[in-house]
């Protein structure tokens, strides 16, 4: 990886030498050059003096000019600059507040330096996909172009490390058609060790369908950490991505919120397909949907959630229709029945297998012909011994 210079904001004295000690490796080895402000109006300064600076990471509660405030004015100075909010773990509200203004990511306070070099490489990740995104505009000459940008926008955001801790783990996979559909899936570390996970699908393909599936994934990100519950979250995301929607483009999704101490599961459908409920018998069931629509087109619809209570060794897989739609030579659908079938010996004894099973499944199937979806699948289990 080549030097990428990142600007960090925080008022904090001792936050410079413990992130030069931190991240000294990787600044010895030419991946990182970082730059210091104590506040917003600092960081302005160094901004304009140093025009190679690619992203910010800031403190959101500083003097003279807060984190919300510069989030604002770095998009003036240069709009394909990146930035990660920085705040304790309990202030949700602004936390929002920065991610519908356009944050690509946050982390929280004290700062897990593990976790923090994870957001920095994906955030310099997708700005370098940004970057050929831009080169590549005035230079799409078919749509075999397009869609190929398209494909690297839509990976460059998905998570590369997933959520686990004491009583469950998650896993997930999206392997992109030969056309790009706009699939994305994500997770949301929530307060008092719940996890919310997301799964949708936007309508349309290549560059528009990724853009689209972008500015999704933020407003849903902002909006898990500021609601409690998953219907109130595809309200609030419902109503952003419809004010302004003149392609009418829209997206399906599914978002829960897993509570590892008891079990529950909590989740509301915005018109995408329900989940699969595998008991450790090898028994499962499609989850009761809750009827919602997709989002970005209908104004001021409210949508309801339910609630499943997971027992130990219990498995949730969510997916996209490129799993059920996959179709063979004879273009016959895999369908939910084989989805079930799966499954029916039991459930793999990890997340990342019962992830490959379905992979494998479809694979299987479909055999050499050509598939015009992506296929997406995650996968949540309620840990056996609760560890």
């Amino acid at each position: 990886m080549a030097e990428h210079k990142i600007l960090v904001v925080d008022d904090e004295p001792d936050l410079e030498h413990l992130m030069r000690q931190r991240m000294r490796r990787y600044v010895r080895a030419g991946q990182y050059e970082f730059v210091f402000a104590h506040n917003g109006v600092e960081a302005l300064e160094r901004l304009n003096e140093q025009p190679d600076i690619e992203m910010v990471l800031s403190d959101i509660n500083m003097p003279q000019m807060d984190g919300l405030t510069l989030l604002d004015q770095v998009s003036k100075v240069d709009p394909n600059i990146r930035s990660v909010i920085v705040s304790a773990y309990g202030d949700m509200k602004n936390i929002r507040t920065a991610m519908n203004r356009g944050a690509f990511d946050f982390i929280t306070k004290p700062i897990d330096f593990d976790d923090l070099r994870i957001t920095i490489d994906r955030t310099l990740v997708h700005m370098a996909v940004w970057r050929d995104a831009l080169e590549s505009r005035d230079q799409l000459v078919a749509i075999r172009n397009e869609l190929g940008v398209a494909s690297q926008m839509q990976q460059s955001i998905l998570p590369k490390a997933f959520p686990k801790g004491a009583g469950y783990e998650t896993f997930a996979n999206m392997e992109p058609a030969r056309e790009v559909g706009g699939d994305f899936f994500d997770f949301v570390r929530l307060e008092e060790g719940r996890v919310g996970i997301a799964i949708a699908d936007v309508s349309g393909k290549g560059v528009p369908a990724a853009l689209f599936m972008m500015s999704s994934r933020t407003l849903l990100k902002g909006s898990a950490i500021g609601a409690e519950e998953p219907d109130l979250v595809l309200t609030s995301v419902n109503g952003l991505l419809e004010e302004d929607n003149e392609s009418l483009m829209f997206v399906t999704v599914f978002y829960a919120v897993f509570n590892p101490r008891t079990g529950d599961f909590t989740y509301a459908n915005g018109g995408h397909n329900p989940p699969l409920l595998v008991r450790a018998d090898g028994t499962s069931e499609y989850l009761p949907t809750t009827d919602g629509v997709a989002l970005g087109v209908m104004p001021e619809y409210e949508f309801e959630q339910s609630s499943v209570t997971l027992a130990r060794g219990e498995l949730v897989v969510l997916f996209t229709d490129g799993v059920t739609e996959a179709i063979d030579a004879e273009d016959e659908e895999f369908g939910p029945d084989r989805l079930q079938e799966v499954f029916s010996g039991g459930p793999p004894r990890s997340v990342r297998e019962a992830n490959e099973a379905v992979f494998d499944a479809v694979k299987a199937f479909a055999g050499d012909a050509p598939q015009f979806d992506d296929i997406t699948c995650v996968t949540l289990m309620r840990s056996e011994d609760g560890s």
